[in-house]
């Protein structure tokens, strides 16, 4: 069976990468190239296009690039654009007519499938900030007033005649590269081009400043102990540790080779140190509906909840239960009293370690072999073939147990 982490959101985005870099080495490596035709209607491409398919095919990686950064944050702007861009590769794969472009054209076509099928994973709607739109529209502005700036003053510059000369001329200027291959000639072409070099290099610099302002919010939100928005956006068939408490360490160290987990605690001095060794933390309420939906609770595989507060482990049920109907919460009791209250509250299995702990040590006070028992604990797994109901087994259990307490 194959699992949903191979076919989900992560999939999605780690294959768009591959394509990406892909489309960028095999373009660049077949950039001037001798054609080599392969296929059977190879032999019919003429020359040129190899040539061309390489290097809009290196053009055609990065704006993948840029996608799959989309794609991270769950933007569905960014799913069609990716969905355009796969058969735009393949086909620049196909056209290079070269055994190299053979991994490209294989990977565009399991990436389309794989993105398709995952439609519904990126949902979010491309909302730019003042800041973003600000930055972009004084691109836009400034690389239009350069090139039809020069254009227009075409007669009084070297080396400039159409309209592509005049986009190439806004953009080398506004990058600050000058190759010099074209000049103004007269005072007013040099004051226009002083002028673009302003306007240019100000508007380049301040979309780089929109561009690095998410990086940084991402290290300054590691450094606090939290996920970031995209790490969180990202998150499916994980287990949410709610809370930390006694039980929390033993917990994660059996998590960790067998799940993806993500603690939330509102516990910011833990979350801090949790956050150092490694481990996914979300730094927020764990009983708070709005907390538990950022972390993606609809998605998750399980709940575990085992913190020192029996009462704050109730809330913290209800609300996933809630939020959640179908997903299996574990929890357990620091006081015996509270179990039938917590699987009330909504959890499927409930565990009292304290009362667990003196089964064991009396059992071994009198003689009996306790560490058998525990290892039966540990190894005891629920039949594949006849389903247990969840309900009617805690309550013969538990109503057993407690008679037989009230009898000792």
């Amino acid at each position: 069976m194959v699992s949903r982490d191979w076919i989900g959101g992560r999939a999605s985005v780690v294959l768009t990468f591959a394509v990406a870099i892909a489309s960028v080495i095999t373009g660049i490596a077949n950039i001037g190239a001798p054609p080599r035709p392969i296929g059977p209607v190879a032999a019919l491409v003429p020359a040129f296009v190899p040539v061309i398919a390489g290097f809009t095919g290196a053009l055609t990686g990065f704006l993948l690039l840029a996608a799959a950064f989309g794609l991270r944050r769950g933007l569905r702007a960014a799913w069609y654009v990716t969905m355009v861009l796969f058969p735009v590769t393949a086909l620049q794969g196909a056209l290079q007519s070269n055994e190299r472009a053979v991994p490209l054209v294989a990977l565009s076509a399991v990436a389309f499938l794989v993105l398709g099928l995952n439609r519904k994973r990126f949902h979010r709607d491309l909302d730019f900030s003042t800041t973003e739109l600000a930055a972009l529209a004084a691109i836009i502005g400034a690389q239009t007033y350069g090139t039809v700036g020069a254009y227009a003053l075409r007669e009084q510059f070297n080396g400039l005649d159409t309209l592509v000369d005049a986009f190439y001329f806004a953009l080398v200027t506004g990058s600050t590269v000058g190759y010099g291959d074209i000049t103004p000639s007269t005072p007013i072409a040099r004051l226009f081009g002083m002028s673009v070099l302003l306007v240019t290099v100000s508007s380049f610099a301040v979309a780089l400043g929109v561009l690095l302002t998410p990086a940084i919010e991402a290290r300054l939100s590691k450094a606090l102990g939290r996920m970031t928005e995209t790490q969180l956006d990202l998150l499916e068939n994980h287990v949410l540790v709610l809370g930390y408490g006694d039980l929390t360490e033993p917990i994660l160290e059996e998590l960790a080779t067998k799940a993806r987990y993500v603690v939330v605690t509102d516990n910011a001095d833990q979350a801090r140190l949790l956050s150092d060794r490694g481990i996914d933390v979300f730094t927020a309420d764990p009983s708070d509906a709005d907390s538990l939906e950022r972390a993606r609770v609809g998605t998750a595989r399980a709940v575990v909840v085992a913190t020192s507060n029996d009462a704050e482990d109730a809330l913290a049920i209800l609300t996933a239960r809630q939020l959640n109907p179908n997903v299996r919460i574990v929890a357990a009791a620091s006081n015996r009293e509270n179990v039938d209250k917590l699987k009330r509250a909504g959890a499927d299995t409930v565990i009292s370690p304290t009362t667990l702990g003196g089964h064991l040590m009396a059992e071994s006070a009198l003689g009996g072999d306790s560490e058998k028992v525990e290892q039966q604990v540990m190894e005891e797994e629920p039949s594949k073939d006849e389903p247990v109901d969840e309900d009617e087994r805690g309550d013969g259990e538990h109503g057993d147990s407690g008679t037989e307490r009230e009898n000792r």
